[in-house]
């Protein structure tokens, strides 16, 4: 067996990507899924690109991901680790 050093390398790179890529797809699916009555939900939703992370910072996040508010009665954290799935099989199969 032979490797290419050059393509194994590109696409060691690319798939590197992946988990911000994802983040960054991810991000708005979450924020459309967050229940909307006031917006603090939804303007409380931040991205931290530093640390690779979404945090939802408002004390009734769990409530409302508990199917709590009528606009997201499955909440807003299991469709979106859905679509994050779907997301990197999406990006790892174009590698």
């Amino acid at each position: 067996m032979k490797i290419n050093s050059k393509v194994f390398t590109d696409r060691m790179e690319k798939l590197a990507k992946v988990p911000d890529q994802t983040m960054v797809k991810s991000y708005p699916f979450l924020r459309n899924k967050t229940p909307i009555r006031s917006g603090n939900a939804r303007n409380r939703t931040k991205l931290n690109k530093t640390t690779n992370t979404i945090k939802s910072n408002y004390g009734y996040a769990g409530p409302l991901d508990d199917g709590r508010s009528k606009q997201a009665p499955k909440g807003f954290t299991e469709p979106t680790i859905n679509f994050m799935e779907q997301t990197v099989n999406n990006l790892v199969g174009k590698i």
